[in-house]
């Protein structure tokens, strides 16, 4: 007789993240990808992936796409708890691949959908069984801002002495899901003194602005009716919109030290950012691969993935302005849904 499948709902999902869990996944796969870059040595004791890019099927038009993302990620750490042990820390290989579908007009339906909706499927590998299929839209956005938050604590609080404990100002550009989940990633997982939000409907900012001063009151939020004025006293500015123009140029920076992040899901990754940005910072990716297919065309000085900084600790300068160009990848949704699925597992 087979063995159920195991359905894991998206409420499951939403009751055991927490940004301390979905950032040592993500680290864990950027350190991994960087491990299987074909200059590393093939050390498969180190965590490493298996990870080919990403598969777009168009459904009609542009707006309506389905992406298949599928990665195996081994030898890779997670720290785990149940309610009859303390935390500890394991090993665990894991083959993925995640379902995405990207409709942009859901939002505007009678009965509106989320614009991105994700699956997971968790296959044994063993035998190749499938075991699990997790909702992953929760997922996809928590991992998406955990890639900025691990890239920021590298490439921008490495500088300093005080390290995360630096109280920093963070700029928000677009306030849809992940300004929204970048907003509160920044404020829980560093010390944030000032947040600013723009969007180009105002009222959107003002709202998000009102949700996250009830939720961080130690936190001073403000809606701005500029991206320049959001921008100006920035330490951190991420940027999360569709936009295929600028929306943030160098003149809008007053700061030298500027760290960017920017998870764009435009025709191109690097339109909302001016091309004057690019032309003086140090660009960090997360993966070569991704890089080759999806910025071509971006006149920039793309320096290395991310976790080649995390395995390898050559952090940028203090006066630099540094870009984290984030596409996202099948490895941080493997490493994600394991940890997930463990907190479930560990909660029976």
């Amino acid at each position: 007789m087979s063995t159920p499948i195991n359905q894991i709902t998206a409420e499951q999902v939403r009751e055991v993240l927490n940004w301390g869990m979905v950032c040592e996944a993500v680290e864990e796969a950027m350190k991994s990808v960087a491990n299987s870059q074909p200059a590393q040595s093939s050390d498969h004791d180190k965590p490493h992936t298996s990870q080919p890019a990403r598969s777009i099927t168009t459904c009609g038009d542009k707006s309506k796409i389905l992406f298949s993302m599928p990665a195996y990620v081994g030898n890779f750490k997670l720290t785990s708890s149940s309610a009859n042990q303390d935390s500890n820390t394991a090993i665990y290989s894991t083959i993925a691949c995640k379902l995405v579908t990207s409709f942009s007009k859901n939002p505007e339906r009678e009965n509106p959908l989320p614009r991105i909706m994700a699956n997971i499927l968790i296959f044994n590998t063993e035998t190749g069984k499938l075991d699990c299929v997790m909702d992953g839209t929760d997922i996809t956005t928590w991992r998406t801002a955990a890639a900025s938050l691990v890239a920021t604590k590298y490439l921008y609080f490495s500088r300093y002495p005080e390290g995360v404990a630096r109280p920093v100002k963070v700029a928000i550009i677009g306030t849809g899901v992940q300004g929204e989940s970048h907003a509160l990633g920044m404020c829980n997982y560093f010390t944030v003194s000032d947040i600013y939000l723009w969007n180009r409907t105002h009222a959107k900012a003002e709202s998000l602005a009102k949700k996250l001063q009830s939720e961080i009151p130690n936190v001073s939020v403000h809606a701005c009716t500029t991206a320049s004025e959001a921008v100006a006293d920035a330490d951190i500015v991420c940027v999360g919109t569709y936009s295929s123009t600028p929306l943030v140029t160098r003149k809008m920076l007053k700061k030298r030290h500027v760290h960017i992040n920017t998870v764009g899901a435009g025709q191109v990754h690097f339109g909302e950012v001016g091309p004057d940005i690019y032309a003086k910072a140090k660009v960090y990716i997360d993966s070569w691969e991704n890089a080759k297919t999806e910025l071509n065309g971006l006149k920039a000085e793309i320096i290395g993935e991310v976790g080649e900084v995390i395995n390898t600790q050559k952090y940028p300068l203090h006066d630099e302005i540094t870009i984290f160009q984030s596409m996202g990848m099948a490895a941080e949704d493997v490493t994600v849904a394991q940890s997930v699925y463990n907190a479930i597992q560990a909660k029976k």
